[in-house]
């Protein structure tokens, strides 16, 4: 094959794989759902990524255990299951409380510089694009405050007083 039918050829697929990623519902939701004229698709964006992501395996109590299928009104009231390790006892935050007084910008800005505790993986929130984020505050929003705030951080050396898992 000659060069400049390689680069036709090239240019050819990659159109092709263009019209691709750009059609569909999925397309739609991850491009235009966090405009202000589409904020049913963010929401619904920002529910599959807290449902895909993990979110739920640690700030829902219990969905693990159920294999997911608890009440969407339970999602993401944090938990009272410790996580102990050499940094102390730390515990998934209630986020429907932490996001009922908090502005997206605000949220922004928090989710690009957190470093938690562990075992929160905070450097995959940091991964995510500001399409992805603004999608899960507008989730959490729409989610509505709900639950109790999650037990306080347990400095080392300190047993804390619920269950907990104990790393090595």
């Amino acid at each position: 094959m000659t060069r400049p039918m390689f680069i036709i050829l090239a240019l050819v697929v990659a159109a092709g794989l263009s019209a691709v990623a750009t059609s569909g519902a999925w397309a739609q939701a991850t491009t235009t759902s966090v405009t202000s004229e589409r904020p049913r698709e963010a929401v619904a964006l920002g529910r599959y990524l807290v449902q895909t992501a993990g979110c739920n395996d640690c700030h829902t109590a219990g969905y693990n255990e159920a294999a997911g299928k608890l009440a969407e009104s339970q999602w993401l009231i944090g938990d009272t299951l410790g996580w102990r390790g050499p940094w102390g006892t730390t515990y998934a935050t209630n986020l429907r409380l932490y996001f009922a007084n908090l502005s997206e910008e605000q949220w922004l800005a928090h989710a690009r510089r957190m470093e938690p505790r562990p075992p929160m993986p905070w450097f995959n929130v940091r991964a995510m694009s500001d399409t992805d984020l603004r999608a899960i505050y507008r989730y959490l929003k729409a989610a509505g405050p709900a639950g109790q705030p999650a037990p306080a951080y347990v400095p080392p050396g300190q047993t804390p007083k619920g269950p907990f898992v104990q790393f090595p």
